[in-house]
């Protein structure tokens, strides 16, 4: 399977730029497929799911999305298609076609296509056609609903028990960042759904093609006391909107760890997505986040850290960002107790990684302990009597910047000009950005600029500083548009102008941030960051509707957990009863 993968991803070329995702999906869902097989114990599909899947979801959620199979006119188009549609929603479609058609039905399909087209160029009509005949099934009409148009649906689940029976309901519509399409003009998709149960959590009770809106599915055999989980693995490429019963039903598989590492993230991930969108609040997806007090997982983690991340930097345009901090604090505090500073006898690599995470998250967030052993640790380091290992280098960097001062900064910049490894450069480069200060920010961004950064790093640097607080997001903004000319003559050909573009401004949640930013790029144009403009501005709307929407229920939400419980009252005693209430006036 591996050396079949292998001449796929080296002999495979489209006949146009349209079909462009056939290289670049095909080569991402092989690196994973390969790794999977000769490394089972990494959970790489796991991976997969927060590295790839859940961000093409969220850029495909956009208005400003574009189909897989995106018409390019001219080659001047080209530079806009080589983003997270074609890598990781391109790999995800893949990923649920081979879950769909069967591994020995996909490698008869695959065989055959590299075959027939291994000295010609390919469409994506050419593989659906190999597939189709390999298997039997409605390949062609399935993908095409898939590559054609841009999005993907929402799944609606709701269930009754019925005896020994449970009887799903389900039904689906276009998802969208703002909420679900509604309306004739709805888009369909041809959706391969799979549902297990928590009597065996791993297996596959059953597997349908939904190819209308709505439909009926019964499952045998299934006791009341027992949980369902649609899309296990998380392989379908939608998002699911659980009835409350049957979310209620899937948290006790959240805390006890029955529930896949994969499929608690999915839920989690889903969950978030929604409450973005409006159509459930922000509050239940902190509650259910309190559900991971005993996760293990290093990719779970990592995907709900992301999301906390999110949330943190919206709620830095409130006047309570600290309570979203000692949330933070809160629920990472009893895994760091767990993993501590130094490794374990056998660990695995997943664990030093966990480390890391758990310790800057604890050090950004201000966690005392963890700010005290960090500075500790890093004073050791500099001073030369104790070398930190290269796993908590970047957790330790970035606390001590955090809370840090001009003297923390020069030493941080003073260990960059010392090093004589890039990775290490570009280890520093990244956390840069965390200083608080204001003028120190400023000297952060001059740095960015200068010789002693390569100039496909400045972006990472520029990024760090608008990723890290509500005051270094308005000085990367401005410091990009006073210095656009040198960034746009360095960057206009590549990729970097949109990475650039997108780590400055994504975060605002300002109405007229967006009018700001679309005015700014109007009168200085980027056309291989169009797209990224466009997204860039929707987001920000996203942002100041989600906060309007939500800010007072998470505050209060955010406030009540740090009230200590009331006092039980004793009941009034016969010898003195409740006063009765006053008369009307």
């Amino acid at each position: 399977m591996i050396l079949i993968c292998l001449i796929v991803s080296q002999q495979r070329v489209s006949e146009w730029w349209t079909h462009l995702w056939l290289n670049e999906g095909f080569a991402s869902w092989i690196e994973y497929l390969c790794v999977d097989h000769c490394f089972p114990e990494y959970d790489i599909w796991t991976q997969f799911v927060s590295a790839d899947y859940t961000r093409a979801l969220e850029l495909d959620a956009l208005d400003s999305s574009h189909p897989i199979e995106v018409n390019v006119g001219h080659p001047s188009e080209v530079d806009e298609i080589f983003d997270a549609i074609s890598y990781s929603k391109g790999a995800s479609v893949i990923r649920m076609l081979h879950h769909y058609t069967g591994d020995e039905d996909f490698r008869k399909g695959m065989n055959a296509y590299l075959l027939k087209f291994q000295h010609k160029n390919a469409s994506t009509e050419d593989l659906w056609d190999c597939l189709e005949q390999a298997s039997g099934k409605p390949i062609a009409a399935v993908m095409s609903s898939w590559t054609k148009q841009m999005g993907f649906p929402i799944i609606e689940v709701d269930q009754e028990q019925q005896g020994d029976d449970r009887i799903l309901k389900i039904s689906q519509k276009k998802f969208c960042a703002s909420g679900p399409h509604d309306g004739e003009d709805c888009p369909s998709w041809m959706v391969p759904i799979s549902v297990c149960t928590s009597d065996d959590p791993k297996c596959t009770k059953l597997k349908v093609l939904l190819d209308r809106p709505d439909t009926t599915i019964t499952l045998s055999g299934v006791a009341p006391d027992q949980w369902v989980k649609i899309n296990p693995g998380t392989v379908g490429f939608y998002r699911i909107q659980y009835s409350s019963s049957m979310l209620e039903s899937l948290l006790p598989g959240v805390r006890d760890l029955t529930l896949q590492p994969v499929d608690r993230l999915g839920l989690q991930n889903d969950l978030f997505s929604l409450s973005r969108a409006g159509m459930i609040s922000t509050v239940e997806v902190l509650k259910l986040m309190e559900a991971f007090v005993n996760e293990p997982n290093y990719t779970v983690w990592s995907d709900l850290s992301c999301n906390l991340g999110v949330l943190s930097s919206l709620l830095s345009h409130t006047d309570f960002h600290e309570e979203i901090q000692e949330f933070i604090r809160d629920l990472f505090t009893p895994i760091g107790l767990e993993l501590g500073w130094d490794c374990k006898p056998g660990e695995g690599h997943l664990d030093a990684l966990l480390r890391g995470l758990v310790l800057g998250k604890l050090g950004k967030a201000g966690h005392k302990p963890t700010l005290e052993e960090a500075r500790r640790r890093f004073r050791d380091h500099v001073e030369g009597k104790q070398n930190l290992p290269a796993d908590l280098r970047s957790p330790v960097y970035v606390t001590v910047l955090k809370h840090g001062d001009s003297a923390t900064l020069e030493t941080m910049l003073k260990l960059h000009k010392q090093a004589d490894m890039q990775e290490e450069k570009n280890r520093i480069e990244r956390v840069l950005g965390a200083i608080s200060a204001p003028d120190l920010i400023q000297k952060v961004l001059s740095f960015a600029l200068s010789e002693d950064v390569r100039p496909q790093d400045t972006v990472s640097v520029i990024g760090g500083v608008a990723g890290s607080s509500k005051q270094g997001r308005k000085a990367a903004w401005k410091f990009v548009r006073d210095n656009w000319e040198e960034l746009y003559n360095r960057y206009q050909a590549g990729f970097l102008i949109s990475r650039l573009i997108k780590l400055t401004v994504d975060g605002f949640a300002i109405d007229k941030m967006a009018a700001e930013v679309k005015s700014f790029f109007e009168s200085h144009p980027a056309p291989a960051a169009e797209r990224t403009v466009q997204q860039c501005c929707e987001n920000i709307l996203l942002n100041v509707a989600w906060l309007k929407r939500d800010a007072d229920d998470i505050q209060q939400y955010l406030l009540q957990r740090k009230k200590p419980p009331s006092e039980p009252q004793p009941p009034p005693t016969p010898s003195s009863p409740t006063p009765p209430p006053p008369l009307p006036l």
